[in-house]
């Protein structure tokens, strides 16, 4: 019998890595595919392990982690064109290396010597939104742009289950529906916002919001990226043809804690965990791999290696950050110059905190 927190969810494989057929959709990708699917999810991972590290060993004022959040992320970050713009929230990591952004700079924010890290116009990636539901609206605001322009691309947006709860998030929803905008609302249910379990929040799934506001909604296996995949292509091509936006609640669940800052142990069950870690989306892609495509152990072994490269390589671009000039906040808080960011600029040259820039 099917459980409420199994409700419409969408599945294209099992947590022992199985196919399994589930309705209209089926999975696209072949083998090689698949393979490249899981070596970014392990570097991903690789990538947030180190930076717990770093941040333990106090080389980063903060971390969030994306640990059993990667088959959500890739998954969804592979249905992605290059023209599309994405607007994440601050634990989207694996998101960020699928576009191509260098792991030291998915950092910078948390070594605290930048405000962002990276050139969004660059990577067609925002910078981290650290105000829960704050880039809900800036990306419905940009796929207004889109729509304006003429343009047949889309916009797409992460936040979580918490973060469905914030008024910007739903007024968001509001003026997407209004304006048929181009735009995916992707929310990772985690099951927790903070320490606030999913089932305090709303009395109902979450997908079942976006009929409510008049557009589609899907509830993905967030754990099983050929599913997130698929139904992430699909919701992007609505939006690029001009049949407006989509939700999509990736079901699945943060393994570690809530950031760096926080203690798990103290608002779920031990139980509860060890019962997600049996559907770890990396290891069920490895099964799938081993089973269906007859990749080998030593393959496996090289895209381990690979990551522990990447790791060390990015520990030691972070160790080489240096602290940057306080002053540079204001440099790209207006277009053009302020009496305000003047008289900030006064007073932290005055606090000793700040020096003049040229």
């Amino acid at each position: 019998m099917e459980t409420e927190s199994e409700q419409g969810l969408i599945q294209l494989l099992s947590p022992e890595g199985q196919r399994v057929t589930q309705g209209e959709y089926a999975s696209s990708l072949n083998g090689d595919d698949v393979f490249k699917m899981y070596r970014d999810m392990v570097i991903s991972r690789r990538i947030d392990s180190e930076a717990t590290a770093l941040q333990r060993q106090g080389e980063l004022a903060l971390w969030a982690s994306l640990l059993g959040q990667e088959g959500a992320q890739v998954g969804a970050g592979w249905a992605l064109r290059p023209n599309d713009f994405v607007f994440p929230s601050y634990r989207e990591h694996a998101v960020a290396w699928c576009r191509g952004i260098p792991p030291s700079g998915m950092l910078r924010l948390f070594r605290a010597v930048s405000s962002g890290g990276w050139d969004p116009y660059e990577f067609n990636y925002s910078v981290p939104a650290i105000v829960l539901g704050s880039q809900v609206l800036h990306a419905v605001g940009y796929a207004m742009g889109i729509q304006r322009d003429g343009r047949e691309d889309a916009t797409m947006v992460f936040f979580g289950d918490g973060a469905s709860s914030e008024g910007d998030t739903l007024e968001a929803f509001v003026w997407a529906a209004s304006f048929n905008a181009p735009v995916v609302f992707f929310c990772q249910n985690n099951q927790f916002g903070i320490s606030t379990p999913v089932t305090t929040q709303s009395r109902s799934p979450l997908y079942l919001r976006g009929p409510g506001f008049g557009f589609p909604g899907h509830r993905v296996d967030g754990n099983d990226p050929l599913a997130v995949y698929e139904v992430t292509k699909e919701a992007l091509a609505r939006a690029r043809a001009g049949d407006g936006p989509t939700l999509i609640e990736a079901y699945t669940y943060r393994m570690g804690a809530h950031t760096t800052s926080d203690d798990p142990s103290r608002y779920r069950m031990g139980a509860d965990v060890e019962k997600w870690r049996l559907r770890d989306p990396i290891e069920r892609m490895k099964a799938l791999l081993s089973r269906e495509y007859g990749v080998t152990v030593d393959r496996f072994e090289e895209v381990r290696e690979e990551a522990e490269t990447v790791a060390t390589e990015l520990r030691s671009e972070i160790l080489a950050m240096q602290a940057t000039n306080p002053m540079e906040m204001f440099d790209h808080v207006y277009a053009h110059e302020h009496p305000r960011i003047d008289e900030g600029r006064r007073d932290l040259i005055e606090l000793g905190l700040g020096k003049a820039t040229s």
